[in-house]
């Protein structure tokens, strides 16, 4: 009895290790996938001439789960697609532009969010003085990182308005080793260079 029970055990742990391991693969290759999007539709907007219509802030209505640009941070050596929307199918893919925040040159706060065990795997080595860039059809838009904080998972008044002030406010889950469900959330200001 307790041999069957040892094998049932370690056919279990075997499964779970399996899945898990589906899980990484099959986010990276939605992640890939997305940057793929994002470089070929930064390059397009790149190759326009004066003369063409160009995408402008103005012009730029993103729809959820659309890939909308890349997040550049040279400190991690990372280049990210960034997508619009939180959810759980829009994070697979990358960094998730939280919706009813701003984009940049709109002089208020600008949040994206991404996975601590995904993107956002190496947010904690990042420092005062690092810069991060993102890079939309559009523009691209350099940020100094600032300031960090730690605050519980529910805290949502780190989400506000800092018009006409312009942030760049990155979240991910934390501790970055805990297993299962984070019970704090790291977050990371920057302010336009």
């Amino acid at each position: 009895m307790l041999k069957k029970l040892s094998f049932l055990f370690i056919v279990f742990g075997a499964v779970l290790v399996g899945w898990s391991g589906f899980e990484i693969w099959q986010s990276k290759q939605a992640q890939e996938s997305a940057l793929k999007e994002a470089q070929a539709l930064v390059k397009q907007e790149q190759a326009f001439t004066a003369a063409e219509e160009k995408v402008t802030l103005e012009s730029f209505q993103p729809v959820k789960g659309e890939t909308i640009g890349i997040l550049h941070i040279p400190a991690l050596g990372a280049e990210l697609p960034i997508v619009e929307g939180t959810n759980p199918d829009e994070l697979a893919k990358g960094v998730g532009h939280y919706a009813s925040s701003a984009f940049p040159k709109q002089h208020d706060q600008i949040v994206l969010s991404g996975h601590r065990d995904t993107v956002f795997r190496k947010m904690g080595d990042l420092k005062i003085g690092d810069t991060v860039t993102v890079e939309l059809p559009y523009g691209s838009f350099t940020y100094i990182i600032e300031n960090t904080e730690i605050v519980d998972a529910d805290d949502t008044t780190v989400i506000r308005s800092t018009a006409p002030e312009e942030v760049l406010t990155l979240t991910t889950c934390y501790p970055f080793s805990y297993v299962g469900n984070a019970p704090k959330r790291y977050i990371l200001y920057a302010k336009r260079n």
